[in-house]
């Protein structure tokens, strides 16, 4: 039961961290592979505040969240001048920076990374793996409700005509560079604090276990679960994190069955699994609308 508290625990905040990850490469179509970096940076900082200065739990959750925004905003106004290619190439240099200043700087505890976080306490009960599962689901439920408000408001509406065409947009008068800022900002904000939730239940960071690979995982899990979906982002994390957990067993051939599976999904609904116009968002959708077979009227019956 513990074993399986944990990989749920771990699949819900990855899929907080991904639906984050959908208001800039799903909303705002900007190929962003640096997730991983605003996620490790929320992780942490929350992990030096704690170990090396005392810090609260609760208390280190809004610096890990501003630091991670601030740098998301900085990525956000780089973006500017770059355009879909060149930008996704200069987030992958950020991801390798980030993970290059978590080996060096002695600030963040060098290549062994930083190990020993406390437990965080709720009044004087100290977290258990059940309360990291509520917690997660809170945390999970806070992030999809900042997804769908931005979603259905007319800022969701503009960042999604700067996703269709930029130049447009700009033309006819959308502060494209501070909307593209601000949904950076956000989104790395949100991802800051699911790192710091992560680094705490984790009880111990090391620089890899942020680096590009993870980026791009983030990323292959919005696609294939449906980018620009609050579904799909979810679908996609819970996913691809319980895959790789079923074939453990075959561990030589795990990242095998994991490649030819991302393979065939790209290749055969490149909408994602639940995204729009797939296959089985298309089917449900069918079934929700399929009218309901009306009662027989008293001459019918009689007949």
């Amino acid at each position: 039961m513990t074993y399986a508290i944990v990989v749920a625990v771990t699949a819900i905040l990855m899929a907080s961290v991904v639906v984050s990850l959908n208001l800039t490469a799903g909303y705002a179509g900007q190929p962003n592979l640096a997730q991983s970096a605003f996620f490790g940076l929320g992780a942490y900082f929350a992990a030096v505040l704690s170990v090396e200065h005392g810090m609260s739990f609760w208390s280190v959750l809004p610096v890990a969240a501003l630091v991670a925004g601030l740098a998301g905003a900085v990525l956000g106004a780089i973006s500017l001048r770059l355009r879909e290619d060149f930008f996704a190439i200069t987030t992958v240099g950020l991801n390798f920076v980030v993970v290059a200043l978590f080996k060096s700087v002695d600030f963040f505890g060098g290549a062994t990374g930083i190990y020993g976080l406390p437990l965080p306490v709720l009044g004087s009960t100290a977290f258990t793996n059940d309360h990291f599962l509520v917690l997660s689901v809170v945390l999970l439920a806070v992030v999809v409700l900042v997804a769908r408000i931005v979603r259905d408001s007319w800022y969701g509406g503009m960042l999604m005509a700067i996703r269709e065409d930029e130049l447009v947009a700009a033309s006819l008068g959308a502060p494209v560079a501070l909307f593209k800022a601000s949904a950076f900002a956000l989104s790395s904000l949100l991802a800051g604090v699911v790192g710091a939730v992560y680094a705490f239940f984790i009880s111990s960071i090391t620089p890899e276990t942020f680096g590009f690979n993870q980026s791009v995982l983030l990323l292959s899990m919005l696609i294939i679960g449906g980018i620009g979906t609050i579904r799909g982002a979810i679908v996609g994390a819970v996913l691809l994190t319980l895959v790789p957990e079923l074939f453990r067993f075959a561990s030589d051939y795990r990242n095998l069955v994991y490649g030819v599976f991302l393979v065939l999904v790209l290749r055969f609904q490149p909408q994602g699994l639940v995204g729009d116009d797939s296959w089985l968002a298309r089917g449900v959708s069918g079934l929700l609308r399929r009218p309901s077979p009306s009662l027989p009227t008293p001459k019918e019956v009689a007949r």
